[in-house]
Protein backbone atom coordinates (compact mmCIF):
# COMPACT_ATOMS: atom_id res chain seq x y z
CA UNK A 1 0.00 0.00 0.00
CA UNK A 2 1.21 3.69 -1.09
CA UNK A 3 0.38 6.73 0.98
CA UNK A 4 0.25 9.93 -0.49
CA UNK A 5 -0.84 13.67 0.65
CA UNK A 6 -2.42 16.25 -1.29
CA UNK A 7 0.18 18.76 -2.47
CA UNK A 8 -0.29 21.95 -1.37
CA UNK A 9 0.47 24.86 -3.76
CA UNK A 10 -0.61 27.78 -1.53
CA UNK A 11 2.97 28.77 0.33
CA UNK A 12 0.33 30.81 3.00
CA UNK A 13 -0.90 27.37 4.03
CA UNK A 14 2.24 25.90 4.98
CA UNK A 15 4.40 26.64 8.24
CA UNK A 16 7.64 27.21 9.12
CA UNK A 17 9.40 25.51 11.61
CA UNK A 18 11.88 27.50 13.52
CA UNK A 19 14.58 26.11 15.77
CA UNK A 20 14.14 27.39 19.43
CA UNK A 21 18.05 27.52 19.89
CA UNK A 22 17.85 29.74 17.61
CA UNK A 23 15.15 31.83 19.07
CA UNK A 24 16.56 31.65 22.72
CA UNK A 25 20.67 32.17 22.27
CA UNK A 26 20.62 34.13 18.58
CA UNK A 27 17.67 36.39 18.32
CA UNK A 28 17.97 38.25 21.60
CA UNK A 29 21.33 39.99 20.12
CA UNK A 30 20.41 40.32 16.45
CA UNK A 31 19.97 43.30 15.00
CA UNK A 32 15.81 43.49 14.23
CA UNK A 33 16.45 43.42 10.28
CA UNK A 34 19.08 40.70 10.32
CA UNK A 35 16.20 38.29 12.19
CA UNK A 36 13.28 39.75 9.29
CA UNK A 37 15.78 38.54 6.81
CA UNK A 38 16.65 34.85 8.41
CA UNK A 39 13.09 34.19 8.83
CA UNK A 40 11.75 35.52 5.99
CA UNK A 41 14.16 33.83 3.73
CA UNK A 42 13.62 30.54 6.07
CA UNK A 43 9.98 30.36 4.89
CA UNK A 44 11.21 30.39 1.48
CA UNK A 45 13.45 27.62 2.01
CA UNK A 46 10.97 25.48 3.43
CA UNK A 47 8.79 25.27 0.09
CA UNK A 48 12.08 25.38 -1.94
CA UNK A 49 11.09 28.63 -4.16
CA UNK A 50 14.02 30.55 -5.16
CA UNK A 51 14.11 34.23 -4.60
CA UNK A 52 17.22 36.66 -4.43
CA UNK A 53 18.74 39.25 -2.33
CA UNK A 54 17.19 42.01 -4.40
CA UNK A 55 13.75 40.42 -4.30
CA UNK A 56 13.86 39.81 -0.56
CA UNK A 57 15.18 43.54 -0.38
CA UNK A 58 11.96 44.67 -2.50
CA UNK A 59 9.61 42.45 -0.31
CA UNK A 60 10.98 43.53 3.06
CA UNK A 61 11.52 47.57 2.30
CA UNK A 62 14.65 47.50 3.17
CA UNK A 63 18.23 48.70 1.54
CA UNK A 64 20.12 45.60 -0.56
CA UNK A 65 23.05 46.79 1.87
CA UNK A 66 21.04 45.86 4.40
CA UNK A 67 19.97 41.98 3.30
CA UNK A 68 23.90 41.34 2.63
CA UNK A 69 25.09 42.72 5.97
CA UNK A 70 22.42 39.87 7.74
CA UNK A 71 23.78 37.08 5.72
CA UNK A 72 27.24 38.32 6.41
CA UNK A 73 26.26 38.51 9.94
CA UNK A 74 24.38 35.05 10.29
CA UNK A 75 27.11 33.08 8.21
CA UNK A 76 29.73 34.48 11.32
CA UNK A 77 27.19 32.93 13.38
CA UNK A 78 28.05 29.55 11.86
CA UNK A 79 24.16 29.46 11.12
CA UNK A 80 24.41 29.52 7.37
CA UNK A 81 26.55 28.71 4.87
CA UNK A 82 27.11 30.85 1.36
CA UNK A 83 27.87 28.92 -1.78
CA UNK A 84 29.08 30.56 -4.61
CA UNK A 85 28.03 29.84 -8.43
CA UNK A 86 30.80 32.72 -9.49
CA UNK A 87 33.51 32.76 -6.91
CA UNK A 88 34.38 36.11 -8.43
CA UNK A 89 31.36 37.25 -8.07
CA UNK A 90 30.64 37.92 -4.57
CA UNK A 91 27.63 39.92 -4.55
CA UNK A 92 25.44 36.75 -5.62
CA UNK A 93 25.13 33.23 -3.75
CA UNK A 94 23.27 30.81 -2.35
CA UNK A 95 22.35 30.41 0.96
CA UNK A 96 22.29 27.46 2.78
CA UNK A 97 20.52 26.98 6.58
CA UNK A 98 22.19 25.28 8.76
CA UNK A 99 20.23 22.66 11.07
CA UNK A 100 21.42 23.86 14.89
CA UNK A 101 20.02 20.60 16.18
CA UNK A 102 21.97 18.42 14.20
CA UNK A 103 24.73 20.47 14.54
CA UNK A 104 24.64 20.34 18.46
CA UNK A 105 23.77 16.95 18.92
CA UNK A 106 25.23 15.04 15.96
CA UNK A 107 23.26 12.70 13.51
CA UNK A 108 21.00 9.39 14.28
CA UNK A 109 20.38 10.59 17.92
CA UNK A 110 23.90 10.17 19.03
CA UNK A 111 24.58 13.13 21.60
CA UNK A 112 28.17 14.61 21.03
CA UNK A 113 30.04 17.37 22.85
CA UNK A 114 27.94 20.99 22.96
CA UNK A 115 31.40 22.73 22.69
CA UNK A 116 33.73 20.46 19.94
CA UNK A 117 31.22 19.88 17.57
CA UNK A 118 29.36 23.36 17.90
CA UNK A 119 29.77 25.62 14.72
CA UNK A 120 32.44 28.62 15.52
CA UNK A 121 29.57 30.87 15.78
CA UNK A 122 28.23 28.38 18.57
CA UNK A 123 31.01 28.26 20.65
CA UNK A 124 31.17 30.21 23.72
CA UNK A 125 27.24 31.34 23.69
CA UNK A 126 26.98 27.77 25.95
CA UNK A 127 30.38 27.93 27.55
CA UNK A 128 30.63 31.60 28.38
CA UNK A 129 26.67 32.61 28.82
CA UNK A 130 27.33 34.61 31.63
CA UNK A 131 29.57 36.87 29.10
CA UNK A 132 27.05 36.82 26.55
CA UNK A 133 24.25 37.60 28.92
CA UNK A 134 25.98 40.47 30.35
CA UNK A 135 26.69 42.00 26.71
CA UNK A 136 23.19 41.38 25.81
CA UNK A 137 22.33 43.21 28.91
CA UNK A 138 24.40 46.44 28.24
CA UNK A 139 23.71 46.52 24.63
CA UNK A 140 19.93 46.60 25.87
CA UNK A 141 20.66 49.70 28.49
CA UNK A 142 22.67 51.62 26.35
CA UNK A 143 20.76 51.43 23.39
CA UNK A 144 23.56 50.46 20.90
CA UNK A 145 25.34 47.67 19.35
CA UNK A 146 28.49 47.49 20.33
CA UNK A 147 31.41 49.33 18.64
CA UNK A 148 35.29 49.57 18.59
CA UNK A 149 37.22 47.85 21.11
CA UNK A 150 33.98 48.25 24.15
CA UNK A 151 34.17 44.78 24.47
CA UNK A 152 37.84 44.33 25.48
CA UNK A 153 37.70 47.44 27.58
CA UNK A 154 35.10 45.91 29.36
CA UNK A 155 37.45 42.14 30.01
CA UNK A 156 40.23 44.57 30.95
CA UNK A 157 38.44 46.20 33.66
CA UNK A 158 37.18 42.73 34.90
CA UNK A 159 41.06 41.06 34.69
CA UNK A 160 42.41 44.16 36.30
CA UNK A 161 40.10 45.02 39.20
CA UNK A 162 38.59 41.32 39.32
CA UNK A 163 35.53 41.97 38.74
CA UNK A 164 32.04 40.50 38.40
CA UNK A 165 30.04 40.77 35.02
CA UNK A 166 27.00 41.38 38.04
CA UNK A 167 29.12 44.74 38.76
CA UNK A 168 29.89 45.67 35.48
CA UNK A 169 26.14 45.53 34.64
CA UNK A 170 25.57 47.62 37.56
CA UNK A 171 27.89 49.97 36.54
CA UNK A 172 26.58 50.38 33.29
CA UNK A 173 22.89 50.96 34.64
CA UNK A 174 24.06 53.58 36.84
CA UNK A 175 25.97 55.52 34.33
CA UNK A 176 22.62 55.16 32.06
CA UNK A 177 19.70 55.71 34.34
CA UNK A 178 21.03 58.24 37.03
CA UNK A 179 23.83 59.76 34.74
CA UNK A 180 22.39 59.66 30.81
CA UNK A 181 25.77 58.81 30.24
CA UNK A 182 26.88 55.58 28.64
CA UNK A 183 30.01 56.46 26.63
CA UNK A 184 32.68 54.30 27.44
CA UNK A 185 35.21 56.73 29.12
CA UNK A 186 32.66 57.76 31.40
CA UNK A 187 31.47 54.50 32.13
CA UNK A 188 35.63 53.41 32.91
CA UNK A 189 35.62 56.11 35.13
CA UNK A 190 33.13 55.09 37.37
CA UNK A 191 34.03 51.29 37.40
CA UNK A 192 37.45 52.49 37.84
CA UNK A 193 36.32 55.04 40.71
CA UNK A 194 34.38 52.10 42.27
CA UNK A 195 37.47 49.62 42.17
CA UNK A 196 39.46 52.27 43.91
CA UNK A 197 37.44 52.38 46.47
CA UNK A 198 37.69 48.87 47.41
CA UNK A 199 33.99 48.28 46.13
CA UNK A 200 33.13 44.68 45.06
CA UNK A 201 29.87 43.91 45.04
CA UNK A 202 26.69 45.45 44.46
CA UNK A 203 25.94 45.51 47.93
CA UNK A 204 28.92 47.42 48.56
CA UNK A 205 28.38 49.77 45.37
CA UNK A 206 24.72 50.32 46.76
CA UNK A 207 25.60 51.52 50.28
CA UNK A 208 28.56 53.77 49.12
CA UNK A 209 25.91 55.68 46.56
CA UNK A 210 23.50 55.57 49.86
CA UNK A 211 26.29 57.22 51.52
CA UNK A 212 27.74 59.76 49.35
CA UNK A 213 25.47 60.07 46.04
CA UNK A 214 24.08 63.83 45.19
CA UNK A 215 20.64 62.67 45.16
CA UNK A 216 20.56 60.60 48.48
CA UNK A 217 22.50 62.80 50.39
CA UNK A 218 19.29 65.51 49.76
CA UNK A 219 17.08 62.39 50.97
CA UNK A 220 19.04 62.42 54.25
CA UNK A 221 18.83 65.95 54.79
CA UNK A 222 14.98 65.84 54.39
CA UNK A 223 14.52 62.76 56.30
CA UNK A 224 16.60 63.99 59.37
CA UNK A 225 14.99 67.75 59.31
CA UNK A 226 11.25 65.37 59.56
CA UNK A 227 12.93 64.08 62.73
CA UNK A 228 13.05 60.46 61.08
CA UNK A 229 16.42 57.98 61.60
CA UNK A 230 15.44 56.03 58.90
CA UNK A 231 16.05 55.82 55.00
CA UNK A 232 13.03 57.02 52.97
CA UNK A 233 10.56 54.16 51.08
CA UNK A 234 10.63 54.09 47.46
CA UNK A 235 7.16 56.45 47.34
CA UNK A 236 8.60 59.22 49.36
CA UNK A 237 11.42 59.60 47.28
CA UNK A 238 9.28 59.84 44.05
CA UNK A 239 7.70 62.87 46.13
CA UNK A 240 10.83 64.24 46.45
CA UNK A 241 12.48 64.16 43.28
CA UNK A 242 9.29 66.09 42.40
CA UNK A 243 10.33 68.66 44.13
CA UNK A 244 14.11 69.07 42.87
CA UNK A 245 13.13 68.00 39.37
CA UNK A 246 9.98 68.90 38.57
CA UNK A 247 9.78 72.42 41.10
CA UNK A 248 13.62 72.79 40.47
CA UNK A 249 13.82 73.65 44.26
CA UNK A 250 17.10 73.64 46.10
CA UNK A 251 17.78 72.28 49.14
CA UNK A 252 17.19 75.59 51.51
CA UNK A 253 13.28 75.96 50.33
CA UNK A 254 13.01 72.14 50.72
CA UNK A 255 14.19 72.56 54.20
CA UNK A 256 12.19 75.82 54.81
CA UNK A 257 9.07 74.05 54.05
CA UNK A 258 10.05 71.28 56.85
CA UNK A 259 10.60 73.27 59.55
CA UNK A 260 6.52 74.01 59.43
CA UNK A 261 5.80 70.74 60.25
CA UNK A 262 7.49 71.69 63.66
CA UNK A 263 3.79 72.71 64.96
CA UNK A 264 2.22 69.13 64.11
CA UNK A 265 2.24 65.95 65.86
CA UNK A 266 3.11 63.57 63.18
CA UNK A 267 5.56 65.56 60.48
CA UNK A 268 5.26 63.97 57.38
CA UNK A 269 6.57 63.95 53.40
CA UNK A 270 3.26 64.10 52.64
CA UNK A 271 2.39 67.37 54.84
CA UNK A 272 5.52 68.86 53.21
CA UNK A 273 4.68 68.05 49.59
CA UNK A 274 1.22 70.14 50.20
CA UNK A 275 3.00 73.47 51.12
CA UNK A 276 5.09 73.20 48.49
CA UNK A 277 2.75 72.01 45.80
CA UNK A 278 0.61 75.11 46.83
CA UNK A 279 3.47 77.47 47.24
CA UNK A 280 4.52 76.47 43.50
CA UNK A 281 0.99 77.12 42.21
CA UNK A 282 0.53 80.23 43.67
CA UNK A 283 3.78 81.71 43.37
CA UNK A 284 5.11 81.29 39.95
CA UNK A 285 8.22 83.96 40.83
CA UNK A 286 9.43 81.56 43.39
CA UNK A 287 11.28 79.58 40.55
CA UNK A 288 12.68 82.78 39.09
CA UNK A 289 14.20 84.09 42.47
CA UNK A 290 16.24 80.79 42.88
CA UNK A 291 17.96 81.97 39.77
CA UNK A 292 19.44 79.46 37.30
CA UNK A 293 17.98 76.56 39.30
CA UNK A 294 14.76 77.13 37.42
CA UNK A 295 16.41 76.93 34.06
CA UNK A 296 17.95 73.57 34.48
CA UNK A 297 15.38 71.11 33.56
CA UNK A 298 15.27 73.30 29.95
CA UNK A 299 19.21 73.53 29.48
CA UNK A 300 18.96 69.46 30.09
CA UNK A 301 16.26 69.18 27.93
CA UNK A 302 18.23 70.87 25.33
CA UNK A 303 21.01 68.52 25.13
CA UNK A 304 18.51 65.70 24.70
CA UNK A 305 17.40 67.62 22.04
CA UNK A 306 20.72 68.48 20.39
CA UNK A 307 21.37 64.99 21.16
CA UNK A 308 18.71 63.20 18.70
CA UNK A 309 19.41 65.39 16.57
CA UNK A 310 22.87 65.05 15.99
CA UNK A 311 22.61 60.80 16.04
CA UNK A 312 19.67 61.22 13.58
CA UNK A 313 21.75 63.21 11.41
CA UNK A 314 24.76 60.40 12.05
CA UNK A 315 22.14 57.35 11.18
CA UNK A 316 21.72 58.93 8.00
CA UNK A 317 25.04 59.31 6.76
CA UNK A 318 25.87 56.11 7.99
CA UNK A 319 23.52 54.57 5.05
CA UNK A 320 24.65 56.79 2.88
CA UNK A 321 28.58 55.24 3.16
CA UNK A 322 26.47 51.72 3.25
CA UNK A 323 24.54 53.12 0.33
CA UNK A 324 28.02 53.75 -1.44
CA UNK A 325 30.39 51.07 0.10
CA UNK A 326 28.64 47.93 1.04
CA UNK A 327 31.55 46.52 2.54
CA UNK A 328 31.95 49.11 5.20
CA UNK A 329 28.82 47.21 6.59
CA UNK A 330 30.53 44.00 6.54
CA UNK A 331 33.76 45.39 8.03
CA UNK A 332 31.76 47.17 10.77
CA UNK A 333 30.14 43.64 12.14
CA UNK A 334 33.36 41.84 11.20
CA UNK A 335 35.40 43.59 13.72
CA UNK A 336 32.47 43.67 16.43
CA UNK A 337 32.82 39.52 16.39
CA UNK A 338 36.50 39.84 16.39
CA UNK A 339 36.29 42.01 19.39
CA UNK A 340 33.73 39.88 20.97
CA UNK A 341 35.83 37.01 20.36
CA UNK A 342 38.95 38.68 22.12
CA UNK A 343 36.81 39.07 24.83
CA UNK A 344 36.16 35.36 25.49
CA UNK A 345 39.95 34.43 25.04
CA UNK A 346 40.42 37.32 27.80
CA UNK A 347 37.97 35.08 29.85
CA UNK A 348 38.87 31.88 29.34
CA UNK A 349 42.71 32.96 29.31
CA UNK A 350 43.13 31.92 25.87
CA UNK A 351 46.26 32.05 24.32
CA UNK A 352 48.50 35.02 23.79
CA UNK A 353 49.43 34.15 20.20
CA UNK A 354 45.87 33.54 19.60
CA UNK A 355 44.43 37.02 21.16
CA UNK A 356 47.26 39.20 19.58
CA UNK A 357 45.89 37.59 16.38
CA UNK A 358 42.59 38.29 16.55
CA UNK A 359 43.99 41.74 17.52
CA UNK A 360 45.79 42.36 14.10
CA UNK A 361 42.89 41.12 12.17
CA UNK A 362 40.56 43.66 13.88
CA UNK A 363 43.51 46.50 13.08
CA UNK A 364 43.79 45.48 9.39
CA UNK A 365 39.85 46.05 9.31
CA UNK A 366 39.92 49.27 10.53
CA UNK A 367 42.78 50.08 8.13
CA UNK A 368 40.87 48.66 5.16
CA UNK A 369 37.39 50.92 6.55
CA UNK A 370 39.62 54.24 6.93
CA UNK A 371 40.79 53.15 3.42
CA UNK A 372 37.33 52.81 1.80
CA UNK A 373 36.21 55.84 3.13
CA UNK A 374 38.56 58.21 2.22
CA UNK A 375 38.65 56.37 -0.97
CA UNK A 376 35.35 56.88 -2.07
CA UNK A 377 35.45 60.57 -0.93
CA UNK A 378 34.51 60.59 2.73
CA UNK A 379 36.17 61.41 5.76
CA UNK A 380 37.41 59.18 8.37
CA UNK A 381 34.71 60.38 10.97
CA UNK A 382 31.97 61.02 8.14
CA UNK A 383 29.71 58.05 10.29
CA UNK A 384 30.63 59.22 13.56
CA UNK A 385 28.22 61.25 15.67
CA UNK A 386 28.97 64.90 15.22
CA UNK A 387 28.61 66.65 18.53
CA UNK A 388 27.78 70.04 19.06
CA UNK A 389 29.93 70.07 21.99
CA UNK A 390 32.76 67.37 20.85
CA UNK A 391 33.94 68.10 24.84
CA UNK A 392 30.88 66.45 26.87
CA UNK A 393 29.46 65.13 23.54
CA UNK A 394 25.53 67.01 24.46
CA UNK A 395 25.44 65.64 27.90
CA UNK A 396 26.69 68.99 29.70
CA UNK A 397 28.91 66.86 31.60
CA UNK A 398 32.42 65.76 31.34
CA UNK A 399 33.91 62.29 31.87
CA UNK A 400 35.17 64.19 35.40
CA UNK A 401 31.51 64.01 36.47
CA UNK A 402 32.25 67.83 36.73
CA UNK A 403 29.71 70.48 34.34
CA UNK A 404 31.42 71.42 31.02
CA UNK A 405 32.18 74.92 30.38
CA UNK A 406 29.07 74.55 27.22
CA UNK A 407 26.40 74.11 30.16
CA UNK A 408 26.86 77.75 31.59
CA UNK A 409 26.75 79.11 28.12
CA UNK A 410 23.61 77.30 27.43
CA UNK A 411 22.03 78.25 30.87
CA UNK A 412 22.86 82.31 30.11
CA UNK A 413 20.85 82.06 27.16
CA UNK A 414 18.12 80.40 28.09
CA UNK A 415 17.92 83.19 31.17
CA UNK A 416 17.94 85.98 28.47
CA UNK A 417 14.82 84.00 26.97
CA UNK A 418 12.81 84.28 30.25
Amino acid sequence: MVFTREKITNYYLHDTAVENVFINEFVPDAPGNFVKTYLFALMYANIRVSMSNEDMAKQLSLPIEEILAAWTYWEGKGIVRKHYPDPAERLHYRVEFIDLKEKIYGKNGKTKSRTDKLPEGLKGIISDKDLKEMYSRIEQLTGRLFQGKEPMAIMDWIKDYGLSTEFILYAYEYCVKKQNNSRLNYVGAVVKGWAEKGLKTTADIEEHLLENDNRHYLYKRVMKALGFSRNPTEEEKRIMDTWFDDFSLDINKVLSACKKTSGISNPNINYVNTVLTSKSKANTGDAKESGGDSLIPAVMRSYETDRAANEAAAAERRKEVYKAVPRISEIEEESRKISMEISKKMLSKGASADIKELKNRFDALMNEKSYLLTDNNFKIDYMEIQYTCPLCKDLGILDSGARCSCFARKLSSFGKKV
